[in-house]
């Protein structure tokens, strides 16, 4: 009995805490707020995830959140309802703080995951392993109206609402490219600094495939903000 007093006492603690946040009452670092907008530049933490999933159905916070993400974006129109792959609130990263081989559609949760990853998974991996930066990313296309691995029938891909990425390289400062299909079987530093890559994205994206996954990713990153969580 004492027991189930005591707890409670604590879940009413609790729930007057969480409303005392919200309210604005008990101050908080915005980066443990959960009500706080998402600042790309913070370190990640336990409500990075929680604030990202926000972002999809919340243009304007979208926007506010853009601001702190060095992403250059324009804003696509959204596509007709009867289309085979609907796109909302999508944008085209035109440039990031790091280099593009190209510009690409991605959903917001997705561009604010890249950007995410670019500051604080991929540039410390590139320090770390090769005391320079990274340049560029080299990517293979992130919007593709299909199904998982082009089958006729099944689910449709990620791709398909412009909430994935693959990244097949990089290029450093000194002019070195860095290729998944290439130097992931090898031993040497490249391999060593893909591993890490791929490690830290677990931590920006919900679902991550690298050459350890399957055979079809051999030759490059998959990146997606799905509703599972995936890191192989």
């Amino acid at each position: 009995m004492r027991f189930f007093k005591a707890l409670g006492v604590l879940l009413v603690l609790a729930g007057g805490l969480l409303v005392g946040v919200w309210r604005g009452w008990v101050p908080l670092p915005d980066d443990w707020n959960p009500w706080a907008p998402l600042d790309v530049r913070a370190s990640p933490n336990l409500l990075t995830r929680l604030k990202l999933g926000r972002l999809q159905d919340d243009p304007a916070l979208c926007d506010q959140v853009l601001k702190t993400s060095g992403l250059r974006i324009t804003h696509q129109a959204d596509s007709p309802a009867d289309a085979a792959c609907p796109l909302r609130n999508t944008l085209r990263v035109q440039g990031a703080e790091v280099g593009l081989s190209s510009s690409f559609l991605a959903s917001c949760p997705l561009a604010v995951a890249f950007a995410l990853f670019e500051r604080h998974s991929l540039q410390p991996a590139a320090q770390a392993v090769f005391g320079q930066a990274v340049t560029r990313v080299d990517h293979l296309g992130s919007f593709a109206c299909r199904n998982i691995y082009n089958r006729a029938d099944g689910r449709l891909s990620q791709h398909a609402s412009a909430n994935a990425l693959d990244i097949a390289g990089f290029r450093l400062a000194d002019g070195r490219t860095i290729n998944v299909l290439k130097d992931w079987p090898g031993g040497g530093e490249g391999a060593k600094f893909l591993r890490q890559v791929r490690d830290g994205a677990c931590k920006d994206f919900n679902v991550v495939l690298s050459p350890d996954y399957n055979a079809a990713h051999r030759n490059h990153f998959h990146l997606d903000m799905g509703r599972w969580w995936v890191c192989r």
